[in-house]
């Protein structure tokens, strides 16, 4: 029987949690490429912006938490690229603007950085 040790485990939790928060990013990038094809008023722009905001919203409460053990001015860099999408999308949905190009561009960014 294999027994597992404690770093092996944490290892696997910290890749796992990094694989999952890539996938959510290519999840939004898909969406988001997917609403940009169809236009900002589009029920494919809704759901993309509520899937970026819902994903976005839960990076950014993560990163200010004090349990996050990244470097606090990663953290902050991060919470700072983390509220500037949100605002972007809301102006999307607000019908400010239509251009779907910066979120798309800076979600695949952090998302390539995620090692």
């Amino acid at each position: 029987m294999y027994q597992f040790s404690y770093a092996d485990v944490q290892t696997d939790s910290v890749t796992d949690a990094k694989d999952r928060e890539r996938q959510l990013l290519t999840r939004s990038i898909e969406m988001l490429a997917a609403a940009a094809a169809v236009g900002h008023t589009s029920m494919e722009a809704v759901e993309a912006l509520h899937f970026t905001n819902r994903v976005w919203t839960t990076f950014v409460d993560d990163l200010g938490s004090s349990d996050n053990v990244l470097p606090k001015e990663l953290r902050a860099n991060l919470i700072s690229i983390g509220l500037w999408l949100l605002r972007e999308a809301e102006d999307i949905r607000q019908g400010r603007t239509d251009n779907f190009e910066g979120l798309i561009e800076v979600s695949q960014i952090i998302r390539d950085g995620i090692q």
